[in-house]
This record gives structure tokens, sequence and C-alpha cells, in this order.
């Protein structure tokens, strides 16, 4: 237990060194990473959504790959192709940009739907399929998408599908004024981040997710709390359609990566509490039109009405 509270320690002395302002956007990715899910940010553009996709993958030591949607982008463009090898007489597979650890998909929602879809094998399986062969991703396998806002020009709405591969949906927000104050007096810190040595290795990495999935205990008391939260959303006046059997799975990864992070190998009812308004609202189709901060309402006096388990 001691050897991954070092882990997780090194990790957030890493972030700590070169982003600032970010510390909650940090955590929410970390968890996202020890989850084994993926994350989504809305976001305006330069608020430092690449610096932590770098980051995370700087200070583990594994690949990082990014990908720029546009409208022409193809499935291939994502997943790799077939090329002819003349030498040979013989197909030989290309990989995409998807073969790496952590893959950065900047402006998602100006993809195709059809090239959206090529992900979701991906984030969902770990693995592609191309011309009916399929190939194992590596691990670990991140993705950190960003989306602009529905009403920008030449967005493509994620169907309820490809949201529902996110664990989370986050905003990482403006900076404070002394936060800004550090970054516009120290400039940009990728440049030093590129040159930084990882604060743990990618077997580190591994074991550390191994041991959240396998090592974090969960009572029961507290999976039938969760159960009840979920069946709430389900028979909601103001919810069509509630969380899947898939975000409930999400929510139990959330608690025991949240469990590691504050130092502990048991799950607590705050694990779940903390991050909630995180995992679920983008999983949740809901009756009529509400904004962000009435659809958060809404799940706030759902957990209230759901007893907790002490």
């Amino acid at each position: 237990m001691e050897k991954y509270i070092f882990m997780i320690e090194r990790l957030f002395d890493y972030y700590g060194k070169y982003l600032h302002g970010k510390e909650m956007g940090v955590k929410l990715a970390l968890l996202a990473f020890l989850s084994r899910g993926h994350i989504l940010i809305e976001d305006s553009p330069g608020l430092g959504k690449t610096t932590l996709a770098i980051a995370i993958a700087k200070s583990m030591g594994v690949d990082f790959g990014r990908i720029q949607c546009t409208n022409d982008l193809l499935p291939t463009d994502v997943t790799g192709l077939n090329i002819f090898n003349k030498e040979k007489g013989e197909f030989e597979f290309k990989h995409g940009p998807v073969f790496n650890n952590i893959l950065l998909v900047d402006e998602i929602n100006r993809a195709t739907p059809k090239t959206q879809s090529a992900l979701l094998e991906a984030m969902g399986e770990k693995q592609v399929t191309v011309e009916g062969k399929t190939y194992k991703l590596n691990q670990p396998f991140f993705v950190i998408a960003t989306q602009n806002s529905a009403e920008s020009y030449g967005t493509f709405p994620l169907p309820e599908s490809q949201l529902d591969r996110f664990l989370m949906k986050i905003n990482l927000g403006y900076p404070s004024k002394e936060e800004e104050f550090v970054i516009l007096k120290g400039g940009s810190s990728r440049g030093r981040i590129y040159e930084s040595e990882p604060a743990i290795s990618k077997e580190d990495a591994l074991e550390l997710i191994h041991f959240v999935r396998e090592g974090i205990k969960i009572d029961d008391s507290i999976l039938e709390y969760l159960i009840e939260v979920v069946n709430k959303t389900r028979n909601h006046s103001k919810i069509a359609t509630g969380l899947s059997t898939r975000a409930a799975l999400s929510l139990v990864n959330v608690a025991k990566a949240s469990a590691i992070i504050n130092k502990r190998d048991y799950v607590i009812p705050e694990d779940v509490l903390d991050y909630y308004t995180y995992t679920m609202p983008h999983r949740i189709i809901f009756k009529g039109m509400f904004s962000g901060s009435e659809k958060i309402e809404i799940l706030e006096d759902i957990i209230k009405s759901v007893k907790l388990p002490y």
C-alpha cells in the first residue's frame, strides 16, 4: 500500500511543478486514468488542455499522440490502414495515432459521426478492427478529448453511445488572478514538461491501475447505495434515460481511484459524493431543456433522497 501512496505523491509533486491553476482538472484526469476510463473536456481554447495531456503522459513515461479533428478526417486517420509494400509484395498495417498510450483527441465534435465511431471500439474494447482484422491497443490506453460548445460552427454532436464511453466530462475553467500571474511570469511550461523526467515508470502506472481495480475494497452497503442512486435516475419524472450499468461500474471505479488518492485501500461514501457531478450528467438524457446547473440540481436532489450507508 505504501508504495502506491508514494507513487501518487510523486505524480502530484510532478504536476505541481508544471501545471498551475489546474489542480482540480489534474485530479479528475488522474482519477479517470486510474479508473481505466476516458475524459471529455469542454472548454475555451488556450486554457491548457494540451499541456495537461502532455504532462500526464510525461509524468508516467508513456507514449503520447494527438489527433486534430476536422470534418475531412477519415476513420483510418485514427486507427491506421493497410499499405502495400512493393518490396515484400504484401500489405502491411501502418498503426494510427490510436496506438499511443495517451491520446489527445482535439475538438472531437468537429469530426464526422463516422470518424467519431472509429473511436468507439478503441475506447470501449481497447482494440481496433481494420478490414476484418483486430489489433489490440497498447496499455495503458487513455483518451483525453476536447469538444467545442454545441453552438460552435461546424460541429457534430456526440451521440449518447459515444458520450457514455467517457468516464467524466469536465471544464478546466479560468485560473485565478494569482495563478494566472504565476503562469504569465514563468511563461509556458510545455517545453520544460517535454524535457522533464517521468515521476513514475510505465510499469508503475500499470501496477497502480491494477491495484486500484483489485486491491481497493468496496463494501456491499456502498454498492447497494450506488444501485439505489442509479435506479432513482431511471425512474425520475424529469429524466428520459437514466444511468446505464456501464455508468454504475464507472462510479465504482472512480470511487476506488478516489480512495487510493486519499491514501486508503477502502471506499467510503464521500468517494462517490465528491465526483458524481463529473461522472453522471453527460450520461443522462433529460426530458425537456435544462441548463447545466439545473441538471446538477436534479442529480443533487436524487443523491440527497438516498440514505447514506452509515
